[in-house]
């Protein structure tokens, strides 16, 4: 069994490693770009929803509190007529990108954190096991990164393609984040 504090170097800059990467992901290739949609009269839509002053939160509509009455005609005919959506609104203003920054770097850690942890009981010190090391760190590391994604298309109709994308990325996190600790696994 490997001690959790001997495992901090990799954790640390498979974090770091995920974080550049990620950055670069999301800033410089455009695959990401068509993950969301606008919609066609934005501007009349905004206009008709500001009077309302929704608090930041996530919305369901139509939504009803007492789940018996879903089945009531009124409710259904809500669903018929639509929109029906989930909406999460968030606060006025240009989107503060520095402590989704942190949290997401702080995610990274827990994640490979939560690899290391799983690694350092299945692996022992001692003889180099870069390829044992790489399917432990980089399985469970794509579970973190990955497999939770496809909640969000599977119960709130996410796109698929958007969630693949995503998960997709995870793939490559997890990757660099097995490699990180295949090559710094304690010898």
């Amino acid at each position: 069994m490997v001690s959790l504090l001997s495992l901090w170097p990799p954790i640390l800059l498979s974090a770091v490693i995920v974080f550049v990467v990620s950055s670069i992901i999301h800033m410089l290739l455009p695959y990401h770009r068509s993950d969301w949609k606008g919609l066609a009269k934005q501007d009349e839509v905004q206009e008709a929803l500001r009077p309302f002053e929704i608090p930041p939160g996530d919305y369901f509509l139509p939504h009803c509190a007492d789940f018996k009455d879903r089945d009531s005609p009124e409710f259904k005919e809500k669903w018929e007529k639509g929109p029906v959506m989930l909406l999460t609104v968030m606060a006025n203003g240009m989107p503060k990108m520095a402590g989704s920054l942190v949290l997401w770097f702080l995610y990274s850690i827990l994640v490979s954190f939560c690899s290391a942890y799983i690694a350092s009981r299945a692996l022992g010190e001692g003889a180099h096991q870069y390829l044992s090391v790489f399917r432990f760190v980089g399985a469970s590391a794509f579970m973190g990164y990955s497999l939770a994604l496809l909640q969000g298309s599977i119960w709130y109709k996410r796109s698929w393609s958007a969630t693949l994308k995503s998960m997709v990325d995870g793939l490559v996190y997890a990757a660099l984040t097995a490699g990180t600790f295949g090559w710094l696994w304690p010898a």
